[in-house]
C-alpha cells in the first residue's frame, strides 16, 4: 500500500506562513513493497496544477499568491506499481511587500550610554477596543531587540527570541500569531522588549547598541469581525510605554534579573514615540527554525557547598532554570549561578565564563510562585542556589534549541561510542540557537564559520537543517566582503575581526560558504542551494587566489602563507599547546583549502551546467595540488614538515599525483599515530578526515585504535572523564574530572561545549555503519559497512528527502548478518565485508556473509 508520508511546503508541514513567491513542495512516500519508485505525481493549489516525477522542492508556478491569505495544496502521488495516494498541506501567505500600516516605536525618554551592558527591558502596552464579534485576529510583529507578546497576562507563542538572529542591517524577520479567540474587547496587549543581539551587549568585546540606539517595536493586530469588516491596530503614538517592568535586566551573557512585586497596572507608563532606526532592513515572514524547549532536564544530584545548593542536572546543555519557591516572604531574593564544570570543592568554576555572569536574580513576592528566564539562556551542568532554603525550592531546567527536526540516529555494542553520539547531539542542540553558535556558556556564543563548516555533516545528518541553514546563509552572501572574503562570524554584528584587513579571506573558515551548502545539498537534494551560493563561492576562490599570490610566484602563488595576515592554520591542534602554533601550520592546511574549494566549485558548476567553470575550478584544483606536493613535501609523499593535518587533507582531497606516492603518504601518516599513541593531533581542519584517510587507504586499524582510544588527547577520553558534550579543547579535564589548563595564551579559550570535534559523527555513519549518499539527498546511496574496533553490532537510520534510510549489522560466530532499509525512488547499493555486492531499490532486506 502507497503512503505519503510527509508533505511540505517550504520545509514545513504544518504552521508555515510564507512571503515566498514561488513556495516549495516536497514530499515522501511509504509502501510495504519492494523496488517502489514515484511514477508520476500531481501538486495543485491556487488554480495552478503541475505534473512532475521530482519529489524534493517543487516551486510553485501559478498567479501570484496574494497577501494574508490561505491555501491548501493537494498531492496526488501514482507510484511504479499502480498504487496511489493522496495528501493535501495548508499555508498561510504572510505580507508579500504589503505595506506596514504600524510604525516603529520606542521611548524616546530612554538613554543608555553604558559599555558593556544591555538597556533595561521596555514594555509597550495597548488596551484593545474592538468594535464586534472576532472572525479572525493575527497579529505580526518584529522588534529590534528580542520580544515577547502577552495578552492580558497570558503570554503568545512559544519560541523564544524573536525575531531571531540575521543581519540586521539586510534582513529582519517578523513573527505571525493567531491569537483567535484569544483577544477580546477590553484586553490588554503588551510586549516586552530586551536589548537582545541588536541593542544589548554581544561579543567579548560586549559592545551594545550596534544596529539601534534603543528597543523598537513594530506590531500589527488584524481583525477580522463576523461581518466581513476589518480593522489594523497598529502600533503609533497611542501606545504607552515603560521600563519599570518585572523584567529588571536581561542579557545573553549576563542573565536576568526579575521582580515578582512589579505590578505593571501601577508602572510610570508614558506614551510611545515613532522610532527612526538606523538601519533599513528588508522585513520578511519568518523563515529561519525558531528556538523553543525543548527536553526537561531534573537534577540528578545536589549538594550544600559554601552555603548555596549545587545541583547536578547531569548533562551540559543550553537552556534555562525553572523555580517553583514555596512559602516565600516579600523581598526575598533568589540568585542563580551556572557552570559547565565544578571546582575540587563542588563549588562552581566560572573561570571560563569570562566576563559572562550567568546570573538569574529573582526577587520573591509573598507566597508560593514560579519563574522562569525568558530573555537569556545560559550553557551549563551545574547550577548554584542561594537565598532560599533547599526545601522551599524546587528546580528543573528546559534545554533550548532551535525547533529542528530529528532525522538520524546511530548506536552500536560500544557504550563509550554511544555516549560519543550522545555527546555529538547534545552539543549540536546546545548550539544550534537560531544561528549555528560556537558555544552556549562564555560572552561568546557567535556565529563562528570555521566550526559549521566542518560539523555540516554531520548536522545534516542528525537533523533536518534547510530553514536554519538556508537563514543563515542568506546573511552570508550578504555579508560577504566586496574583495570576497567571509567574516569569521555571521552575522557579523559588531565584531571588527579581523580589524586590519576586513577584506582578507580566512581558510577553512571562509570555507563554509561552499562546505556548508554543499553538505546541505547532499542531504537534502535541493540544487537551489547551490545556485544560491553560487556567486558567493566563486567570489571566495578569488579572494583565496588573490591573497595566496600576494607577494609570491611560481608554484608558490598557490601556497596560502602571506606574510602579516591573519590564519587560524591548525586550530585547537593539541599536539601543539601554543596558539600561535596552530596559526604558524596555515601554509599547509590553508593551501589544502584552496584546493578543497576548488575541486567543490569544479563539481558543483557541473551540477549548475557552467561547463566552462567547471573546466576552469578543475584547472586550478590540478595546480594548487602540483605546488602543495612541490613546494612542501619531497614529492614521494613525505612532508618536509610533517604533523598530522598537513597528511591528513592532501590525502582526503586527493592532491597527490599518483596512488603509489598516495599510499606512502598515508604510511608516513600512520607513523605519526602510532608515535602519537594513535591519539588524535588534528585541529579543526583535519579532525573531520583523518579517521577517512585512514581507513580508506589501506590502515582501518589505525583508524579504529585512533577512535576507540581512551587516552588524551582523544574523543573517548573526553567520554571517559565524564563529558556528556564535545570539548573545545581535547584536555578540557584532567583523569579526575578537573580542569588543568592555566594561562596558555588563548584568554582562558575553553568551552566543554563546543561541537567542532564531534564532526567525527561522519565516520560514524558513513563507515561504521556505512549509509553514505552517492547522489543528493540519497536518491542513491550506499551501505557498506566497516568491521572492526572489537564491535559486534550497530545500526544507524537517517530520514532521508525520500523515506528512511538504515543499515542494522550484527556480528555472531563468524557471520556478519546486514539488515539495511531503502526508502521508496531511490537506489541502493549494499556492499559486505567480503566483497558480495547487491543493488536494490525500495524496500528491506537481509543480507549475510562469513568474516574472515
Amino acid at each position: 500500500m502507497l503512503r505519503i508520508k510527509r508533505f511540505a511546503v517550504e520545509h514545513l508541514e504544518k504552521g508555515c506562513v510564507t512571503d515566498a513567491a514561488n513556495p516549495r513542495f516536497s514530499f515522501a512516500l511509504e509502501s510495504d513493497g519492494q523496488d517502489i519508485s514515484l511514477k508520476t505525481a500531481k501538486i495543485s493549489v491556487n488554480g495552478w496544477e503541475t505534473e512532475t516525477g521530482e519529489q524534493i522542492s517543487v516551486p510553485y508556478g501559478g498567479e501570484a499568491l496574494k497577501p494574508f491569505t490561505a491555501y491548501t495544496a493537494a498531492l496526488s502521488a501514482t507510484a511504479s506499481n499502480g498504487e496511489t495516494a493522496e495528501a493535501s498541506v495548508s499555508f498561510e501567505t504572510g505580507r508579500l511587500d504589503t505595506p506596514w500600516e504600524a510604525k516603529w516605536i520606542s521611548d524616546p525618554k530612554y538613554r543608555f550610554t553604558e559599555k558593556g551592558i544591555s538597556p533595561k527591558p521596555m514594555v509597550f502596552r495597548r488596551k484593545l477596543e474592538l468594535a464586534g464579534k472576532v472572525k479572525r485576529a493575527v497579529i505580526y510583529s518584529t522588534a529590534m531587540g528580542v520580544y515577547e507578546l502577552y495578552i492580558s497576562g497570558r503570554r503568545v507563542g512559544d519560541r523564544y527570541f524573536a525575531p531571531g538572529f540575521t543581519s540586521y542591517k539586510n534582513y529582519l524577520m517578523y513573527q505571525t500569531y493567531d491569537v483567535t479567540g484569544l483577544v477580546a474587547s477590553g484586553d490588554v496587549l503588551d510586549a516586552v522588549v530586551a536589548g537582545g543581539w541588536a541593542v544589548g551587549s554581544f561579543v567579548f568585546t560586549r559592545g551594545n547598541r550596534l544596529m539601534a540606539d534603543r528597543q523598537a517595536l513594530l506590531l500589527e493586530l488584524r481583525i477580522t469581525y463576523e461581518d466581513g469588516t476589518e480593522a489594523v491596530i497598529g502600533t503609533d503614538e497611542s501606545w504607552q510605554v515603560t521600563e519599570n517592568g518585572p523584567v529588571q535586566m536581561a542579557d545573553f551573557y549576563d542573565g536576568e534579573t526579575y521582580d515578582a512585586n512589579v505590578d505593571l497596572d501601577g508602572a510610570d507608563w508614558h506614551p510611545a514615540a515613532k522610532e527612526r532606526l538606523r538601519v533599513s532592513p528588508k522585513i520578511l515572514a519568518d523563515y529561519g527554525s525558531a528556538v523553543t524547549a525543548h527536553e526537561v532536564m531534573k537534577p540528578i544530584s545536589k549538594n550544600t557547598v559554601n552555603g548555596a545548593t549545587v545541583y547536578d542536572f547531569g548533562q551540559n546543555f543550553a537552556g534555562v532554570v525553572a523555580i517553583k519557591v514555596k512559602g516565600a516572604k516579600k523581598g526575598d531574593t533568589v540568585v542563580i549561578k551556572h557552570a559547565e564544570i565544578l571546582n575540587k570543592d563542588g563549588s562552581l568554576n566560572l573561570s571560563f565564563l569570562r566576563s559572562a555572569k550567568a546570573t538569574l536574580t529573582y526577587v520573591c513576592r509573598d507566597g508560593d510562585q514560579t519563574y522562569a528566564p525568558r530573555f537569556t539562556y545560559m550553557g551549563f551542568r551545574y547550577i548554584s542556589v542561594e537565598g532560599v532554603e533547599e526545601q522551599n525550592i524546587e528546580v528543573c531546567a528546559y534545554a533550548l534549541y532551535s525547533d529542528l527536526t530529528r532525522t538520524g540516529d546511530f548506536s552500536c555494542s560500544d557504550k563509550l561510542l554511544n555516549q560519543l553520539q550522545s555527546n555529538i547531539v547534545w552539543g549540536a542542540k546546545s548550539n544550534l540557537m537560531d544561528i549555528p553558535t560556537d558555544c552556549p556558556q562564555r560572552d561568546e556564543r557567535m556565529g563562528w564559520t570555521g566550526d559549521i563548516a566542518v560539523f555540516g555533516p554531520t548536522a545534516c545528518f542528525n537533523f533536518e537543517m534547510s530553514r536554519f541553514l538556508e537563514k543563515w546563509l542568506q546573511d552570508m552572501r550578504a555579508e560577504q566582503f566586496p574583495g570576497g572574503g567571509i567574516p569569521n562570524t555571521v552575522p557579523r554584528q559588531g565584531y571588527g575581526f579581523p580589524t586590519t584587513m576586513p577584506d582578507m579571506a580566512v581558510g577553512w573558515w571562509d570555507d563554509a560558504c561552499v562546505l556548508v551548502p554543499w553538505a546541505l545539498y547532499m542531504a537534502e537534494g535541493d540544487t537551489q542551494i547551490l545556485r544560491d551560493n553560487y556567486a558567493m563561492m566563486k567570489k571566495y576562490i578569488k579572494a583565496q587566489l588573490f591573497w595566496a599570490g600576494l607577494f609570491s610566484f611560481g608554484k608558490n602563488r598557490y601556497i596560502w602563507d602571506t606574510p602579516g595576515i591573519f590564519h587560524f592554520g591548525d586550530w585547537v591542534a593539541p599536539d601543539v599547546p601554543q596558539m600561535g602554533q596552530w596559526q604558524a601550520r596555515s601554509k599547509w592546511t590553508d593551501t589544502a583549502s584552496i584546493k578543497n574549494m576548488c575541486s567543490r566549485v569544479s563539481k558543483i558548476a557541473e551540477i549548475l551546467g557552467e561547463e566552462e567553470d567547471k573546466a576552469y575550478y578543475a584547472d586550478l584544483a590540478d595546480k594548487v595540488s602540483d605546488a602543495y606536493c612541490s613546494v612542501l613535501t619531497d614529492g614521494y609523499g613525505k612532508l618536509k614538515e610533517e604533523f598530522q593535518s598537513a597528511y591528513v587533507l592532501p590525502i582526503y582531497l586527493d592532491m597527490f599525483p599518483d596512488a603509489v606516492t598516495k599510499a606512502k603518504a598515508a604510511g608516513n601518516l600512520v607513523k605519526l599515530v602510532e608515535k602519537n599513541n594513535y591519539c588524535i593531533g588534528t585541529g579543526f581542519p583535519g579532525t573531520p578526515y583523518i579517521l577517512f584517510v585512514l581507513a580508506d587507504n589501506g590502515h582501518a586499524d589505525v583508524a579504529f585504535k585512533m577512535l576507540m582510544n581512551t587516552k588524551c588527547p582523544s574523543w573517548l577520553y573526553e567520554v571517559k572523564v565524564g563529558a556528556t558534550t564535545i570539548w573545545e579543547r581535547w584536555d578540557g579535564l584532567d583523569e579526575d574530572g578537573f580542569c588543568p589548563i592555566g594561562d596558555d595564551g588563548t584568554g582562558g579559550m575553553i568551552s566543554y561545549n563546543h561541537y567542532a570535534s564531534g564532526a567525527v559523527g561522519d565516520f560514524l555513519y558513513k563507515r561504521i555503519a556505512g549509509i553514505e549518499a552517492t547522489e543528493s539527498g540519497y536518491r542513491s546511496f550506499r551501505v557498506k559497512p566497516l568491521i572492526g574496533g572489537g564491535l559486534t553490532q550497530a545500526k544507524a537510520c537517517v530520514e532521508t528527502p525520500y523515506g528512511t534510510a538504515g543499515s542494522e549489522w550484527k556480528l555472531e560466530n563468524g557471520t556478519l548478518t546486514l539488515k539495511v532499509t531503502v526508502p521508496v525512488s531511490t537506489q541502493c547499493a549494499v556492499i559486505l565485508p567480503d566483497g558480495q555486492t547487491r543493488s536494490v531499490g525500495s524496500g528491506s532486506y537481509e543480507f549475510s556473509c562469513k568474516m574472515k
